[in-house]
């Protein structure tokens, strides 16, 4: 087995960095800006702004051109639909209804439905013996840190369910976009496609009302402006590089990493729940993403991404 190359471990070790944290503090500040903005107005400015930044950083530094073609341009739309609307829309929804941390933890879902989806299509990526150990103490943990403290309430249900259909259609965005043959710099697609899901977003916003209901609240300004810089325009980045150069299990590392910060953040911070269970839980998942992303854990050769599978 070829030896990795050691600027392409760097690079992956800080987008997952990048990821991990990041997106891992997302879900609390997320609760702050749907608490005082509202949500589809907050969620469509935070990412035209990101898309329209990282487009003018794609276009006048790197030089890296438009879509061009029509085909181009619809994986830009499926992907912004996925991947932005259908999945950061029901989660900025549903986090108003249930706390941050169990936000995250439903989002853990989608790990598994990258790493299980993964291994088809054209650049389908079957997942090793180790990968699959990984995923199996991943799920493991991440079933703990779902058990609640308390009771489970009937009210916060349809937002439950919203959070993991936020997660499927991450997923399927993701894969869609690993699968998708374009030309496009990932960067400029990742430009495109959050700018294209703020339009999506606020054509939502319009029909909703929420214009008239907007105020300068100093938290959820904050708030927006952390999501729109730090977590839309470098973390989303980060993501895409990941999704065209990481094989998925590793990809969906960050669905098992992103809960325990979240879990921690909330419990600190909002002053959320967090029970013995769920440390344990925390302490498992550390052991399932350290088995995925040791040598021999998955794909060392990153050139092997970029092979399609044997029909």
């Amino acid at each position: 087995m070829m030896r990795a190359d050691p600027r392409y471990s760097a690079k992956l070790t800080l987008c997952l960095a990048a990821v991990y944290i990041i997106w891992g503090s997302t879900f609390l500040v997320t609760k702050v800006a749907a608490t005082h903005l509202p949500v589809a107005l907050f969620s469509a400015v935070r990412f035209l702004t990101a898309g329209a930044v990282l487009t003018l950083v794609a276009r006048f530094v790197f030089k890296h051109p438009f879509p061009r073609r029509l085909i181009d341009w619809r994986h830009v739309l499926v992907t912004g639909f996925f991947m932005v609307v259908a999945s950061n829309g029901l989660n900025a929804w549903a986090i108003q209804y249930i706390p941050s941390g169990q936000s995250a933890l439903l989002n853990g879902t989608a790990a598994f439905w990258i790493a299980g989806l993964g291994v088809f299509g054209r650049r389908g990526h079957p997942l090793t013996r180790w990968a699959i150990v990984g995923l199996s103490i991943g799920f493991a943990g991440t079933a703990l840190m779902m058990v609640p403290r308390g009771e489970l309430h009937a009210a916060s249900l349809l937002a439950q369910l919203g959070v993991l259909g936020a997660g499927l259609s991450f997923s399927i965005g993701t894969l869609y976009y690993r699968s998708a043959d374009t030309p496009v710099d990932s960067l400029m697609f990742m430009a495109m496609q959050l700018f294209a899901g703020g339009i999506m977003l606020m054509i939502v916003a319009l029909i909703h009302g929420d214009i008239a209901r907007w105020t300068f609240s100093p938290p959820g300004m904050l708030a927006l402006t952390y999501l729109t810089f730090v977590s839309s325009c470098l973390a989303f980045t980060a993501y895409g590089w990941l999704t065209r150069n990481a094989p998925p299990a590793i990809i969906g590392t960050y669905s098992y990493v992103n809960p325990a910060i979240a879990t921690f953040l909330g419990w600190q911070f909002m002053h959320e729940s967090l029970s013995r269970i769920q440390l344990v839980g925390m302490l498992i998942i550390i052991v399932g993403v350290s088995i995925l992303t040791m040598p021999g854990g998955s794909v060392t050769d990153p050139k092997t991404l970029d092979e399609p599978k044997a029909a």
